[in-house]
């Protein structure tokens, strides 16, 4: 079976520096903040190409401190997408401020700009737009809207390291960008962590305080805080594979180029190509009946995964937003139809090569006549009449037209 990830191929490539790291932390005694912190902080920021990283225990972390160093808090709103981990809403929740949800754009899948002023109230305090699977949102058109309503943009730039656009990095674009070290991130921990990185000192410094129990010097209190710090051997394994990360992200873009070269011409629909805007946390093609394709995959071993099957809007612990289904039709075709295929650095050719052959496989099997003879539960091609195909593609639009401009509208009202 080839895995969605394989983190035990990661380490191998970089056992010997791994251990070393985590040695020289467990014999320094020291495990908590301290030199290791600061010394990937350091590091972090500069990769990121600002000032300041300051190190969390997690992203989920790095959003809530993030938001309240800006001051984000009660009655406040703050704008973002429903097709996100549920970490991004939630951390709004924290501060007591109202997360006020904008679908999102149909190629890139992040925050569409588009939407985002007949949103904003004089409650909105701030704007979050999520690099979902690693690509870069239109920062340029966020950054204007939030200059012209003079608000705050805070990236949720959790699956995308080392994304850049024009010179500039992910988490450089905004007043503050925050980063997951989640072991299955490009950039993971071998446990939980998490960090914001800025150009502004004002908020480094208030996130620092905030992680520590609002400490300025020990015992010393001057904010209601939290311990949201970052354990030093965290910052210690995390600055040895920041080492590889640029190595990695390439490796990633090279899969990515050979899935869009291999299932150019199958029947699902593929990501839009963004060239360096992408680092491919996440590559996700899409299929009507995601499920079916799935299951169907799973026996010629290949494992595959959802990001993510329902939006925030219809997740049972928040529907005191107010949305139903039906608000937000970009990000709920979405939710239904993509599906995650293997990818990470340590992927071979010939597994590769195998992804493929299998997904190509399954698109011929629903199309062959013998289909009709197995169960419904194994058909994954759904009988839609004229737009019927599994692309995420308008009936409508011609062959060699970019393959995610359109939402499913076609099979909708099918």
């Amino acid at each position: 079976m080839i895995p969605l990830l394989d983190l035990k191929a990661q380490y191998a490539t970089i056992a010997a520096e791994l251990e070393n790291a985590a040695l020289a932390v467990l014999r320094s005694g020291g495990y908590v903040l301290g030199s290791p912190v600061a010394d990937f902080e350091r590091n972090f920021a500069a990769y990121c190409g600002v000032a300041e990283a300051v190190g969390v225990s997690s992203g989920t972390a790095a959003l809530h401190l993030a938001l309240e160093a800006a001051g984000v808090g009660a009655g406040h709103e703050v704008i973002t997408t429903p097709l996100t981990f549920v970490a991004t809403v939630a951390a709004i929740a924290y501060c007591g401020a109202r997360p006020v949800l904008v679908d999102v754009d149909a190629e890139s899948l992040t925050l569409d700009p588009a939407r985002i002023e007949a949103a904003i109230t004089p409650r909105t305090r701030a704007i979050m737009p999520i690099h979902l699977h690693g690509r870069l949102a239109d920062m340029e058109a966020i950054g204007a809207i939030a200059r012209r309503h003079g608000l705050l943009v805070i990236e949720d730039a959790a699956q995308a390291h080392g994304a850049e656009r024009d010179g500039r990095r992910a988490g450089a674009f905004g007043d503050i960008g925050c980063f997951s070290f989640y072991p299955g991130k490009n950039l993971g921990a071998c446990g939980e962590g998490g960090a914001i990185v800025t150009k502004r000192a004002d908020l480094a410094e208030a996130v620092r305080c905030l992680r520590d129990w609002g400490q300025a010097g020990k015992y010393n209190h001057i904010r209601k805080g939290y311990n949201f710090r970052l354990d030093a051997i965290q910052a210690a394994l995390l600055d040895v594979k920041l080492r590889h990360l640029s190595h990695w992200t390439e490796e990633r873009r090279r899969i990515a180029d050979a899935y869009h070269r291999g299932l150019a011409s199958s029947d699902v629909g593929l990501p839009a190509q963004a060239g360096r805007d992408h680092v491919h946390h996440v590559f996700a093609i899409r299929a009507p009946a995601r499920d079916a394709l799935a299951a169907a995959l799973r026996p010629d071993g290949v494992a595959t995964g959802i990001h993510y099957p329902r939006p925030v809007h219809l997740q049972p612990a928040y529907a005191d937003l107010g949305y139903r289904e039906g608000d937000f039709p970009v990000a709920e075709a979405a939710a239904r139809e993509t599906l995650s295929l293997p990818i990470y650095p340590e992927l071979t050719p010939d597994q590769v090569d195998h992804v493929i052959a299998a997904v190509r496989r399954a698109c011929a099997a629903s199309r062959s006549p013998a289909r009709a003879d197995r169960s419904r539960s194994s058909q994954w091609r759904e009988d839609a009449g004229p737009a019927d195909s599994l692309a995420f593609r308008s009936p409508h639009i011609p062959d060699g037209a970019p393959i995610i401009d359109e939402v499913c509208d076609a099979r909708r009202s099918a």
